[in-house]
């Protein structure tokens, strides 16, 4: 197999099996007894069919996915003729031979299969160069085959989003993430998911910058998470919590299968040089899911409909590409918060994905009534503080500082009020709150009185942190 070269696929069209099964079955209806004729050694088995030497490439059906060792019609006509030249008789080129539209368009490896152990070694590579084919249609936004994977139920699919300096790429300002377990979620029945409470989500602000380096062109709005806690971290420590979150939700690299992680992104190429750029290990057989991509390829086949410029009232012309928001309202989704935002932007993204596959999904709505994330509560994060809390602060009318997982939250407000009714968290489990706080799953440890300890240790920070407040003013 090492004496190939490079050929391209078209023309390259025959299952090279399929060619040997279809003369089986040509003798079988015309009751032609080819044991008995001077050239049925060749048809005594698939391996010796194989000792004509067929010039092969390996590629996908485009409709199906499947790879395939496939030869040419010509190749086919060369074996008729050696057949009639060495034992003059002419055999017919079978009409229901296996024919395979190639996916591929790039340059192929051309080997020449003589034996049975060639043509296994070759076709040990299939389910790889499957895989090759499939991440390519995935990236590429194939409809069918993103909705084959969505279908499944068996994958997470992580959206990202990297903001950015305008002068200096290289310069991150956020992170954000938001993520589904769809695999976990089935398990337990809870399909489909719910984003306000089947996400899991986090936002991270570069303390290093924040504040300090603005766009200009396109602003971010850095204080304005919507969907929890953000928290402000070292530039230094970005690569590693990245690189923590990818980690916790992939499965070992494979040549054969793909990944349990799917990535998604809208312009998702600009996010991925980033991780590159930062050193982040992602397995190769992760694959890419491009929203902008995706919607693209929906309206381009007509899925989406006539669609007009909300701005001009134009009609979309082919090939178009939509930002975020305008995916977000032509999937009528208002945005309930800040674009531009890494953590909102990554939230919105994978809401988007599960709309165009499940376009009962309801917009989730954040908490519009708690955390007022100020400038000033960056500033006091400037002193030293417990590391339990490098979040985000904000100021009660009491006085003290609270963290903004606490006061303002829709079920911290039922558990002051006494309401221990569960929810369902990011894996589709139900977990029982306490009045202080226990959301610890069915056969799980953790009590009440373990968040009612922690509260009470909690308060001494509060109110030493009032001081610090006090000393600003």
């Amino acid at each position: 197999m090492a004496d190939f070269r490079l050929v391209n696929p078209e023309g390259w069209e025959y299952d090279l099996q399929s060619v040997y099964s279809a003369y089986i079955g040509y003798f079988q209806l015309h009751s032609i007894p080819w044991y008995d004729r001077t050239w049925g050694q060749f048809f005594e088995t698939f391996e010796q069919f194989l000792g004509f030497s067929w010039p092969v490439i390996a590629v996908t059906d485009s409709s199906t996915g499947r790879a395939h060792i496939v030869t040419r019609l010509t190749t086919v006509g060369a074996f008729i003729k050696m057949i009639k030249t060495r034992f003059g008789e002419t055999l017919p080129t079978p009409d229901n031979m296996l024919k395979v539209t190639h996916f591929e368009t790039s340059q192929r490896h051309l080997r020449n299969v003589a034996d049975w152990a060639t043509y296994k070694k070759l076709y040990t590579t299939l389910p790889a160069v499957a895989l090759a084919a499939f991440k390519t249609r995935i990236r590429a936004g194939e409809p069918k085959a993103i909705r084959e994977l969505w279908a499944k139920r068996d994958k997470t699919f992580l959206a990202i989003d990297f903001e950015w300096s305008e002068r200096n790429p290289a310069t991150f300002l956020e992170w954000g993430y938001a993520a589904v377990r769809c695999g976990h979620l089935e398990a337990v029945g809870a399909w489909p998911p719910m984003p306000e409470s089947n996400y899991r989500k986090g936002h991270y602000i570069i303390g290093d910058y924040v504040d300090k380096i603005v766009n200009k062109h396109c602003p971010t709005y850095p204080w304005q998470y919507a969907w929890g806690d953000s928290q402000i971290i070292p530039r230094t420590k970005l690569p590693q919590i990245v690189q923590s979150v990818i980690s916790s939700l992939a499965s070992p690299d494979a040549e054969t299968t793909a990944n349990s992680l799917v990535l998604v992104g809208h312009g998702v190429s600009s996010d991925i040089q980033r991780l590159e750029e930062t050193k982040i290990k992602i397995p190769h057989n992760v694959l890419i899911v491009d929203t902008a991509s995706f919607e693209r390829a929906l309206f381009n086949t007509g899925e989406r409909g006539v669609m007009h410029d909300p701005k001009t009232g134009k009609h979309r012309a082919q090939g178009s590409t939509l930002s975020l928001g305008g995916l977000l309202h032509s999937l009528g989704i208002e945005p309930p918060c800040a674009l531009h935002n890494a953590g909102n932007d990554a939230f919105l993204c994978l809401l988007a994905l599960q709309k165009m596959m499940e376009p009962g999904t309801a917009t989730p709505m954040p908490d519009t009534d708690a955390r007022k994330k100020s400038k000033a509560a960056g500033l006091v994060m400037a002193a030293p503080m417990p590391v339990a809390f490098m979040g985000h602060l904000s100021v009660v009318d009491d006085g003290y500082w609270k963290s903004l997982g606490k006061s303002g939250s829709p079920r911290v407000r039922e558990r002051e009020r006494g309401v221990v009714d569960g929810v369902t968290d990011e894996m589709g489990l139900m977990r029982g709150g306490s009045k202080y706080g226990s959301m610890s799953p069915p056969e799980m440890g953790g009590s009440w009185k373990d968040d009612k300890a922690r509260d009470n240790e909690r308060e001494g920070w509060f109110k030493s942190a009032k001081g610090v407040r006090l000393g600003m003013k």
